[in-house]
């Protein structure tokens, strides 16, 4: 009896486990394939039902939409502005971070959700509020503008992750470094640094794909003096709407941003287990 159960547990798992598999290849792979497909269509050959498959494959999209178009500009753009954003926004949730995760003070939670407001909103009622407000305040520079919009809209991210770093470092840690007498800049070294590493690169790389990604911001403050690359994407998806193209531009915009979150992992994945629950 035990063993029929048990032979129905692991028959069950294996179901789940392909069915994630499957669901996870139309989800993801389907998708890839499918804009690296268009994004190899020729220029002169173009790809049109009955065809299951492209009739000519070239990179010549590829040349065409970096020659013709502001992609070069756009990349630098987006690339010089998005660490400038993580770097501004890990620097403003540490304080944040810190109290709503080492500390306890009335009307905490209250607080916690508070930060979590520019989540809700939506992309284009922030974006033209900021337009607006920088008028006012007389900040004109665009790469400014962009830089403070985005450093308000992905800031609750910065700040959730680094609060549960803080609330994982173990007060017995800070308490026998500091009865050994060591300095504040060694306290922070051997009881805080080890823990917080990976959630401050977690932290950077998430806020640094959120602002690769953003369009709302970008487009309303930028256009037409800044782009980036979503604003290219998107140019592509309107009225002249180019399946290749925009197949060109999401593959650029997208997979870079998959091999970071997969860093992030990675970094996520390298905390110490010994020096958050203390076993070893």
């Amino acid at each position: 009896m035990v063993t029929s159960r048990s032979n129905s547990a692991v028959w069950i798992n294996r179901v789940l486990i392909y069915t994630l598999l499957i669901v996870g290849a139309f989800w993801l792979l389907i998708p890839f394939a499918l804009a690296a497909l268009w994004s190899l269509v020729d220029v002169d050959h173009p790809w049109a039902y009955p065809a299951m498959f492209p009739p000519v494959l070239s990179l010549t999209r590829w040349v065409e939409v970096w020659n013709t178009t502001a992609l070069p500009e756009a990349l630098v753009n987006s690339y010089t502005l998005a660490p400038c954003v993580a770097a501004v926004a890990l620097v403003l949730a540490l304080p944040t971070a810190y109290a709503f995760g080492r500390l306890e003070f009335p009307g905490k939670s209250a607080m916690q959700i508070l930060t979590l407001l520019p989540l809700v909103l939506p992309g284009f009622v922030v974006a033209i509020f900021f337009s607006s407000l920088l008028i006012k305040l007389g900040i004109y520079s665009r790469f400014a503008g962009i830089l403070i919009g985005h450093t308000v809209m992905f800031l609750p991210y910065a700040i959730r992750i680094l609060s549960v770093s803080f609330a994982l470092i173990r007060q017995d840690l800070i308490d026998a470094a500091r009865d050994l007498g060591a300095p504040p800049v060694s306290v922070f070294r051997t009881a805080y640094l080890p823990i917080l590493r990976p959630g401050l690169m977690a932290a950077f790389i998430i806020v640094f794909i959120m602002s690769i990604e953003e369009f709302a911001i970008s487009y309303v403050i930028g256009a037409p003096d800044f782009t980036t690359v979503p604003t290219i994407l998107y140019s592509y998806l309107g009225y002249n709407f180019i399946r290749p193209n925009a197949a060109v531009v999401s593959l650029i915009l997208v997979v870079p941003n998959v091999l970071l979150m997969l860093l992030v992992e990675r970094f996520l994945g390298s905390a110490n287990p010994a020096a958050i629950t203390g076993k070893g």
